[in-house]
């Protein structure tokens, strides 16, 4: 049985006003070409998600059912309903959509304010199309788009405190310092997929299942690109009794400690500081250090950068530690610390300070990041927007046009075809530049804009890896 969401035929997949819209264009209109950008709110973005919404969405036939079911809600809606356009794709063009999609490598890191999905209608009979379509297309890429894009400064954030306080090679150790604790929070669960995804991109740790199986499915892997490790939550300590809270952590360390294994433990359902430094490190210190492996302890409340501050003081007092050539404490490798409560974009930057400013490695924790890093971002939060940037007539010739509101020179669109090139002979991304179409050869560069979609085929696929690889740059 097919979802709700799933029932929806791409004809529906659109804004309502866009149902009145195919007589609105000038006459004589056969081609509109339309771009996606990030206007902002970050200096660079790293572009992701569109290959998953292709397969999903693009891929999947209108019938003359839908296009039925939709006459009736749209009429019955109050609008008018283009009927002899949707016949045209379905008796001509199998039901797909008859469209050419451009656009940059998935992971691709790039200066904002420029075109990273170009679109363009196939059929002068559909000039409409192009523009029906935003709706889905900008959905499916603005989301997962930014959640990569954060999720990447959160590394860099992190690799460069790291840097700064550590001996350990920042690769060796950067992956798995920010974990997905995300899909409670999201609003659904295909939302948690694309930006567990997403997050997936730069990190490799991840408490949000659905995104494992997103990239298999989307991303040509039967690998499983995700990792999490065993861990206590509020219900499993507190189910113990409060008098017993001891008998609790000790059956942590006899479930999962052991050589190379690590497991997390929440030590905060009633008094943080006791259990860090009585029970912890007093009570089962002998144990945790025999047992092999290493603890994580996880506070889950209070202010975050004085909880962290001070339970690396406590766990220091309690497990010892060592001064490295770089001048910061590191804790022995039986005991780490996880902060996952209050972790967003404004406290982690602070926190990392704090840490480095307390005399410890940053080293020493790991962070979990949940309603910041997936639910806490909206198409502002990087300005995505389709805007249509030329039109095509009988006589052949591209038209280009654009807005620029008195009120807001933010929202100027850009105008005529368009191309995306890295000037030649000059640095990674701050180079890469939008210019127009025509004049790609003055830039002796290739168009980094690939036809990736046409008429119902995905014309080219990347795989989940090669994705990673391009965000790694400049990390």
């Amino acid at each position: 049985m097919k979802t709700v969401l799933h029932l929806i035929s791409a004809i529906l997949r659109t804004d309502s006003y866009k149902f009145s819209q195919w007589v609105q264009y000038p006459a004589g209109t056969e081609y509109v070409s339309s771009y996606i950008e990030s206007r902002g709110g970050e200096d660079e973005s790293v572009f992701f998600g569109l290959q998953a919404f292709m397969k999903d969405y693009m891929t999947t036939p209108i019938t003359i059912a839908d296009v039925d079911r939709a006459e009736r809600i749209v009429l019955t809606h109050g609008l008018p309903f283009n009927r002899s356009g949707w016949e045209i794709i379905v008796n001509e063009y199998n039901g797909m959509l008859p469209v050419t999609i451009e656009a940059v490598a998935e992971g691709t890191v790039m200066p904002t304010h420029n075109v990273q999905v170009q679109v363009v209608n196939n059929d002068p009979r559909l000039w409409w199309l192009t523009s029906y379509i935003e709706t889905a297309l900008l959905r499916g890429v603005w989301y997962p788009s930014t959640v990569a894009t954060k999720s990447r400064k959160f590394k860099k954030l992190i690799a460069a405190a790291l840097k700064k306080s550590s001996d350990v090679p920042v690769e060796a150790q950067i992956n798995f310092k920010l974990h997905d604790f995300g899909s409670r929070g999201c609003s659904s669960s295909e939302t948690a997929m694309l930006g567990g995804m997403a997050h997936l991109v730069n990190f490799m740790g991840t408490d949000t299942a659905e995104a494992l199986v997103g990239v298999m499915e989307y991303y040509n892997t039967d690998q499983v690109v995700g990792f999490s490790i065993p861990a206590s939550e509020h219900s499993t300590i507190t189910s113990w009794g409060r008098e017993r809270e001891v008998d609790a952590y000790d059956n942590m360390i006899d479930q999962f400690a052991g050589p190379s294994k690590i497991y997390a433990c929440v030590s905060d359902s009633y008094n943080i500081w006791d259990a860090i430094s009585n029970l912890w490190g007093k009570k089962l210190r002998d144990k945790v250090i025999s047992s092999g492996g290493t603890l994580v302890v996880r506070p889950d409340s209070g202010k975050p950068v004085e909880v962290v501050v001070k339970s690396l003081k406590l766990l220091a007092a309690a497990f010892g530690s060592t001064t490295n050539r770089k001048g910061y404490e590191v804790l022995p490798s039986h005991v780490r610390l996880i902060q996952g409560d209050g972790i967003n974009e404004q406290s982690l930057p602070e926190i990392l300070e704090a840490i480095m400013e307390a005399g410890f490695s940053v080293e020493n924790v790991a962070f979990g990041m949940g309603g910041g890093l997936l639910q806490a971002w909206n198409r502002d939060t990087l300005k995505y927007a389709m805007k249509a940037s030329a039109i095509k007539g009988a006589d052949g010739v591209w038209r280009g046009f654009s807005k620029d509101p008195i009120t807001d020179h933010g929202k100027r669109s850009k105008e005529g075809r368009l191309a995306l090139v890295k000037e030649a002979g000059f640095g990674i991304n701050e180079y890469i530049r939008t210019v127009p179409e025509d004049y790609i050869w003055e830039f002796q560069a290739t168009n980094m804009l690939r036809p990736v979609f046409k008429n119902g085929v995905i014309l080219i696929e990347d795989t989940f890896e090669n994705i990673r690889e391009r965000a790694r740059e400049g990390v």
